[in-house]
């Protein structure tokens, strides 16, 4: 679908704050042209592993990153800065 904006979750797989942070997205993307994939950071390099594992859930975007905790107003800052 042309006009969605493409974002990454990072996060890891029973993480109650990631599973937040996709809520919050699902949540964002009723309303806006968004579309998000998680990222798993287990299965990422080391170097990215060790760069998100204290941070995470880290929402990267073309207009930058959020880390935990953020909410709908932040991602709407996101969305209007793109």
């Amino acid at each position: 679908m042309s006009g969605q904006i493409s974002w990454q979750l990072y996060g890891t797989r029973q993480c109650h704050l990631c599973e937040q942070a996709e809520l919050l997205l699902q949540q964002a993307a009723a309303a806006f042209p968004i579309r998000w994939s998680p990222v798993d950071i287990t299965e990422l390099p080391a170097e990215h592993y060790a760069r998100l594992e204290q941070r995470i859930p880290v929402l990267s975007t073309p207009q930058g990153e959020l880390q935990w905790p953020f909410g709908l107003p932040d991602i709407a800052r996101l969305i209007a800065a793109g």
